[in-house]
């Protein structure tokens, strides 16, 4: 099983396919390391040679922004917006939708699940 900057890639997967599971990396990203490091995209990661895993891992390296450092500098980048009080840190803090998306249906995702409060009281009321 090849290691590529600290994820395990899955070996069934063609290489284009499992070095998205890297957190940074996409299909066109993993289409451009792997042209750089002179690898076959639709080659298995069982079938790499460790050559060529060590070719992608150097390709990674130096291109940066993958995985820890990435999160990292992601949760900066919030935490500066949220201190110097942007709008978009303000969104952040309150957890609702960033780029402007409605919120009035929808957003689910982001703002959690209903709460349901006006149901609640007719069942309440309703009981006594």
């Amino acid at each position: 099983m090849a290691r590529i900057a600290g994820v395990d890639l899955p070996r069934q997967k063609r290489a284009e396919i499992a070095l998205t599971y890297i957190y940074g990396i996409g299909r066109a990203r993993a289409l451009a390391i792997l042209a750089q490091a002179n690898v076959e995209p639709g080659k298995k990661v069982e079938e790499l040679s460790e050559e060529e895993v060590n070719r992608i891992r150097q390709v990674i390296e130096s291109q940066g922004g993958v995985e820890g450092d990435l999160r990292k500098e992601i949760a900066v980048n919030v935490k500066r917006l949220i201190e110097i009080g942007s709008y978009r840190g303000l969104r952040h803090r309150r957890s609702l939708p960033v780029r402007g998306q409605r919120t009035h249906t929808n957003a689910r995702t982001r703002k959690g699940p209903r709460k349901g409060t006006i149901a609640n009281k007719k069942k309440a009321t309703a009981k006594t």
